[in-house]
């Protein structure tokens, strides 16, 4: 099982959880707004999400911090996020250098990934026009049959990078992004999840992604963590889209031999220079037909995780995050 922990850098900078005032009343001196990307924790001191909001207005100059990560959102008992994105949204015009934002960088031992509880994240594209990074970690259905995560399609001239880390990613999420115009989007990333969690997205949602002529820019593409990779990798094998690309990810998945098959027949994949496969179910055979392919072709692999497995019972195959 793939880890969810906090990054240590986030878009290029070093991630520094704002220190939080103590009894003397002052967090002590902060570095530079500029310098490193703010990560916000109301769990570990126990204190409101507004409080901590208002501490960080209150003592970093707001108009140079580049990065910002909302980490746990709850002091106690766990909230729902739609109050952090309102505050955000309401706020926005005060980091006009905002150009990274990170929503629910929460980790196992603070909330299952399951129980992260998204919402409508349009307002934030929407409020913050120059955005350059967004990732988004949460699930689509932490209840059973009530969805959560929520997108509507958008325009946005500055996006370069589009992160969905989910147990569980709602198809209509999906085929939101795919619906909309992100001219600058170079790094597209779905963890696609499991069913029982919300993932029911299917390859025709993927449709325009995989057709190529939705993101003129786009030189990433991670389609990961699902329970259909091998139809997804019989579908990228004749992707449109794959023929600009630098990198590409099917990793954390159910891959086994079918969809190994089907990159291997399909069309070339020597212009890669990493091809991301980790957390997989390929037999010995299949394995090394793909590390001879990357290697003739000088294309990094990651072929690490090979899950044991019943080739009898496809139930056996998980994808590496879920829970």
């Amino acid at each position: 099982m793939t880890d969810i922990t906090h990054p240590d850098v986030f878009h290029g900078l070093p991630v520094l959880t704002l220190p939080l005032p103590g009894p003397s009343g002052t967090a002590g001196e902060l570095p530079a707004a500029g310098s490193v990307a703010w990560r916000l924790d109301c769990l570990a001191d126990e204190l409101p999400f507004e409080e901590v909001w208002q501490h960080f207005l209150a003592v970093v100059d707001t108009t140079q911090v580049r990065a910002l990560l909302i980490g746990p959102w709850w002091e106690g008992d766990y909230t729902p996020f739609a109050p952090v994105v309102a505050t955000v949204v309401s706020d926005a015009h005060r980091f006009p250098g905002l150009r990274a934002l990170f929503l629910a960088d929460v980790e196992g031992e603070e909330c299952e990934l399951s129980w992260l509880e998204m919402c409508d994240i349009t307002p934030v594209v929407e409020a913050l026009p120059l955005l350059e990074e967004l990732s988004v970690r949460g699930c689509g259905d932490a209840v059973p049959g009530e969805v959560n995560l929520r997108l509507l399609p958008f325009r946005h001239g500055a996006l370069k990078t589009l992160r969905f880390e989910s147990g569980g990613l709602p198809g209509h999420v999906v085929r939101a992004v795919g619906a909309s115009e992100l001219p600058a989007l170079e790094h597209l990333e779905f963890w696609f999840g499991s069913e029982w969690y919300g993932g029911d997205t299917t390859v025709a949602d993927l449709a325009p992604v995989l057709a190529g002529a939705t993101f003129p820019r786009l030189r990433h593409l991670g389609l990961q963590n699902s329970e259909i990779q091998d139809e997804i990798a019989a579908a990228v094998a004749s992707a449109p889209v794959v023929a600009r690309l630098e990198s590409l990810s099917l990793a954390m998945g159910t891959l086994g031999d079918a969809g190994a098959q089907a990159l291997l027949d399909g069309q070339p994949l020597t212009h890669l220079s990493t091809l991301d496969l980790h957390h997989h179910y390929l037999s010995d055979p299949f394995v090394s037909r793909i590390e001879e392919l990357c290697t003739r072709a000088g294309i990094r692999v990651d072929l690490e995780e090979a899950r044991d497995w019943d080739p009898e019972d496809d139930e056996a195959r998980y994808v590496a995050v879920s829970e």
